[in-house]
C-alpha cells in the first residue's frame, strides 16, 4: 500500500524504546555459499536497509540498482536529472566501496525513476537468481511505489527460481510504529551488526551527499534523508522480513 511520506513520522525514540527487537530470531550468515543479491530501487537503499550486512560480507555480495534515483528533486535548481543521475550512480560506486564491494559487482539496470517496469524488472532478477540464492531487497510494503514495484518484482523472480526473498524496511521506520499491525513483525529477523560494519554503514551513508545535504537553499533542493530520518539507520542491528 502506497503511502504519503510526511512530516517527520516516528522519532527514533520510539523505535529505540520497543523491546521486540530485542526477542526476534536471529539471522544466520554461516551457511551462506552464493553470494547474495541485493536489489536496491534507488541508490541508497541497499546500504539504508542492510549497508551492515554487506559490510560483514566483505566482498560477498551483488548489488543491482534498478533506477537512477534523477527523480529525488523533480524541481532541482540546480541539477537537471540527467546530472542528478550521474552523480547517484558515482555515490553509489563510492557508498559501496566503503562497504567492501567492487564496481564490477555493482549493475545499474536504468528503469526510470517512478515507473519501475515490473514484469521486466521480474525477468531480469529471474537471470540472476538460482535456488537458494538470497535476494534481499525492499518490502512490498514499504509504502514507496517504487520500493513496493521492486519488491513484488523481486517476490515473482523467487517464486520461479526457488531463490530465498529477505525483504527490508526503509519508509515502513517512517510512517509506522512499534507494533503496527500493517507489517509483518511476525517475520522479522534481526541482523547485529558488528561495530567495524556499523562504522562502515554510516561512512556509506555520508557517501550520498546528494540526498544528506541540501543540493541547494531553494526549498526544492532540500536534502531528502535528514538528520531525523537518517537516525533511523544508525541502530546497531538492520531488520529483514523472512519468508
Amino acid at each position: 500500500m502506497v503511502r504519503p511520506i510526511v512530516d517527520a513520522g516516528t522519532d527514533e525514540s520510539s523505535w529505540r524504546a520497543w523491546p521486540a527487537p530485542a526477542g526476534w530470531p536471529v539471522l544466520a550468515l554461516d551457511d551462506l555459499t552464493v553470494p547474495p543479491l541485493v536489489v536496491a530501487p534507488h541508490p541508497d537503499d541497499e546500504v539504508l536497509g542492510v549497508g551492515g550486512l554487506v559490510a560483514m560480507l566483505a566482498g560477498g555480495v551483488e548489488i543491482a540498482v534498478v533506477t537512477d534515483g534523477e527523480a529525488s528533486h523533480p524541481d532541482s535548481t540546480v541539477h537537471s536529472p540527467a546530472a542528478l543521475a550521474a552523480i547517484r550512480r558515482a555515490e553509489t560506486v563510492t557508498a559501496c566501496g566503503l562497504l567492501g564491494v567492487a564496481p564490477t559487482a555493482i549493475d545499474h539496470l536504468a528503469h526510470p525513476d517512478g515507473r519501475v517496469d515490473e514484469s521486466a524488472l521480474a525477468e531480469a532478477l529471474t537471470g540472476r537468481l538460482a535456488p537458494g540464492r538470497w535476494c534481499v531487497t525492499t518490502w512490498r510494503g514499504d509504502g514507496h511505489p517504487d520500493h513496493e514495484a521492486v519488491g513484488r518484482a523481486a517476490a515473482l523472480a523467487c517464486r520461479r527460481m526457488g531463490a530465498i526473498l529477505l525483504e527490508f524496511p526503509v519508509w515502513t521506520w517512517h510512517w509506522a510504529r512499534p507494533d503496527h499491525p500493517d507489517v509483518p513483525w511476525h517475520r522479522a529477523r534481526r541482523i547485529d551488526l558488528t561495530a567495524a560494519a556499523g562504522s562502515a554503514k554510516l561512512s556509506a551513508i555520508d557517501a550520498f551527499r546528494s540526498q544528506v545535504l541540501p543540493l541547494g537553499p531553494a526549498p526544492a533542493d532540500a536534502a531528502i534523508l535528514p538528520p531525523n530520518v537518517l537516525a533511523r539507520f544508525t541502530r546497531p542491528y538492520e531488520t529483514v522480513f523472512g519468508p
